[in-house]
């Protein structure tokens, strides 16, 4: 999704659930949100419109080991730690290291 596309849905998510209720789904501070809205934010914007697409965004991702799965389980996959125990979440880590997505 276009960078431009995210913030368009991050300005129609505040107006449908508020600013700070979207802050918190974010896990950003709400007067960031307010500083986005009024093009005052003067950090970079990317990894809270990663975040906007992964929590708002209907995006799906073509996982090498899942599949087609939607950006949302991507990121909460690879946030996962390895775990040996489970040779699927092997895979997962290894190949979420290398994946562009994570790169994001």
């Amino acid at each position: 999704m276009p960078q431009e596309d995210r913030i368009a849905l991050l300005l129609r998510t505040i107006e449908e659930k508020g600013q700070a209720a979207t802050a918190r789904a974010l896990g950003v501070s709400a007067s960031a949100l307010s500083q986005i809205r009024k093009g005052t934010y003067g950090a970079d914007m990317s990894r809270i419109l990663q975040r906007v697409g992964e929590v708002f965004g209907s995006e799906t991702v073509n996982c090498p080991v899942m599949g087609i799965i939607s950006l949302r389980r991507c990121a909460a996959e690879r946030r996962k730690p390895c775990a040996a125990t489970s040779p699927q979440r092997v895979r997962l880590w290894r190949a979420c290291r290398e994946c562009r997505e994570a790169q994001k």
